[in-house]
């Protein structure tokens, strides 16, 4: 574990295309203020064409940095051009967290720990259920099923618009997740304790289809990665039906802890000034 007193000097990165838009910068630079460390975070946008070039920089040390984060559109690219990928990462086929260690790229994705950490903190004991639903597969879903999965959750009804998409996901992921289309979605909602919209729906103040949640368990938890806005139709039609629900802006806080405690050697704490940070920034933008 690195004291934060040493002299010794990180440099850390967020990376995608567009990456203005990424909020780490402003979690990262919080926590190294806050921990009193001598490093730095920032964005660093590399096109899909430069992103080989650049991993090869970042591996030679030529880049300047110890690692960082990837986001959309690279994280597949990032987990075939790492040398070390983890088991997590590989069985998503995407990374979204690098280091540099003994002259090798190591790779993880960090989004399903961000995921489940967030329930943690808002919806404790979230995880007692046997039964989840997931509106959506497309990428941001794999994270999301893997990390429920790997929780012990026995059924996961992953319900999309195209079938086959959800059906690539249940043949990914194992026996525990079952591929639905749209139209079965009251259906696999009855008696499930955790609902998880993983699609675009409601996001920047867009419209969202109604759902009855009122089949799911009395005790059902409603949650949505989306975070833009904070509280999306979803959740405000789940709260307004009686249901506890838990917004997406923690995942992407939590995903961000492991990644820091590697490229700093400090583990982080997500706490509610971080949090209202993000906030007042989400509202300077609006």
């Amino acid at each position: 574990m690195r004291d934060s007193r040493e002299t010794f000097v990180n440099h850390a990165f967020v990376t995608g295309f567009p990456v203005k838009h990424s909020r780490s910068p402003l979690i990262h630079g919080y926590w190294l203020k806050q921990l009193g460390i001598a490093g730095s975070y920032r964005a660093h946008e590399v096109s899909p064409e430069d992103f080989p070039d650049f991993m090869r920089r970042l591996k030679s040390g030529a880049a300047g940095f110890c690692g960082g984060n990837v986001t959309i559109p690279h994280k597949e690219a990032a987990f075939r051009l790492s040398d070390r990928p983890d088991k997590l990462s590989a069985e998503l086929g995407a990374a979204n967290t690098l280091w540099v260690e003994g002259g090798e790229i190591c790779a993880t994705n960090t989004d399903g720990q961000g995921f489940v950490a967030n329930l943690d903190e808002r919806a404790k004991g979230w995880d007692r259920i046997s039964t989840a639903v997931v509106l959506g597969a497309g990428g941001a879903s794999r994270a999301v099923i893997q990390a429920v999965r790997d929780r012990g959750i026995k059924a996961i009804h992953v319900v999309n618009r195209t079938p086959a998409r959800a059906q690539e996901l249940a043949d990914r992921f194992g026996a525990a997740v079952h591929a639905h289309p749209l139209g079965a979605l009251s259906e696999v909602m009855a008696g499930a304790g955790l609902f998880i919209n993983t699609t675009s729906l409601g996001m920047d103040g867009e419209p969202a289809p109604d759902i009855d949640f009122s089949m799911m368990a009395k005790e059902a938890v409603v949650t949505d990665i989306v975070y833009v806005p904070l509280k999306t139709p979803l959740l405000r039609q789940a709260e307004e039906q009686g249901f506890a629900i838990v917004d997406g802006l923690g995942m992407l806080l939590h995903q961000a802890v492991p990644g820091f405690e590697k490229w700093f050697g400090r583990r982080p704490v997500v706490d509610d000034t971080l949090r209202q940070i993000i906030i007042r920034d989400m509202d300077s933008h609006k």
